[in-house]
């Protein structure tokens, strides 16, 4: 029996055969269940490498020219505000939908008073940058993936190789620069309309004291809810622009279709695998964060 095994980098196929004793031992089945879930747990931390070592060389390229700054400033529009409209419409109901149920469990407790507290550190410490990422990396994350790889189907990237342009200068590094300067930024905006959706639920449907709303927040909210809310979400910019840009540039590689269909896998794995890696990715922030 022959098995693939993709090289780390995504540009060669290494093939390999079994022995036979082996081979005839896979014919069990908790033994072909575990050779499946090792061979995908190979692929995917092969992949996941292939995603880093892409963008640690489009990190390198971030400042090569000054060429670059109408691009980042064109991500930047497209990324940044592109979403905001998104943003603030999920923040201001994640708010409400806080407030709401918030009040109902404070009350069991006779502590409405805390509602505050409740809906602005579960905004800034984990939904806020958690939900900004997710719905960027639906919205501007698939549209990352979707034109780099059909700049690659189309031989795009190709003809910038030949004209002497280098694709992870000219493509990737203004993406990733333009992650990092919005990810924070919509976060920020996702919190604070967050809390004003809060506060329209608790103040002005339930009758909770203004006063006491908003001075609850002040005495719990410390700088490092703040420094590890910005931090989360300057991380899962690089997961989300890793994944997509890496997912469009090499769409022609992929084995379950080719030209427009390939674009349209890699569209689709690409926001998959985000969400799965922003979420692992909160869990060991949050871990080393609290």
């Amino acid at each position: 029996m022959i098995y693939d095994a993709l090289h780390f980098s995504g540009h060669r196929i290494i093939r390999y055969a079994m022995p036979d004793d082996i081979n005839a031992s896979l014919t069990n089945p908790v033994c072909s269940l575990l050779n499946s879930l090792g061979r995908s747990g190979v692929r995917f931390l092969c992949e996941t490498g292939a995603m880093g070592i892409f963008l640690a060389r489009g990190m390198l390229r971030m400042c090569n020219s000054r060429t670059q700054i109408p691009k980042v400033l064109h991500q930047v529009w497209n990324i940044g505000a592109g979403s905001t409209f998104l943003i603030v419409f999920i923040g201001l109901f994640t708010g409400m939908v806080l407030g709401l149920q918030g009040y109902y469990t404070l009350s069991m407790f006779g502590a409405e008073g805390f509602l505050g507290s409740a809906v602005a550190l579960s905004l800034i410490r984990e939904l806020a940058p958690v939900l900004t990422a997710i719905m960027v990396a639906g919205r501007a994350g698939s549209a990352m993936a979707a034109e780099i790889g059909v700049m690659r189907i189309g031989d795009q990237i190709d003809a910038l190789e030949v004209m002497d342009v280098d694709p992870m200068a000219y493509l990737v590094a203004p993406r990733i620069t333009a992650s990092l300067i919005t990810f924070p930024l919509l976060t920020s905006i996702f919190s604070v309309v967050g809390i004003l959706g809060g506060y329209a639920t608790g103040v002005l449907m339930l009758g909770i004291g203004r006063g006491v709303y908003f001075s609850r927040i002040a005495d719990s909210v410390r700088w490092a809810d703040v420094s590890g809310c910005l931090g989360k979400s300057l991380v899962f910019a690089l997961i989300v622009v890793a994944v997509c840009c890496h997912k469009g540039y090499f769409a022609h590689m992929r084995n379950d279709g080719m030209g427009a269909a390939a674009v349209g896998n890699a569209t689709t794995s690409a926001v998959v695998l985000s969400c799965i890696l922003l979420l692992a990715a909160d869990y060991v922030l949050t871990s080393f964060l609290l």
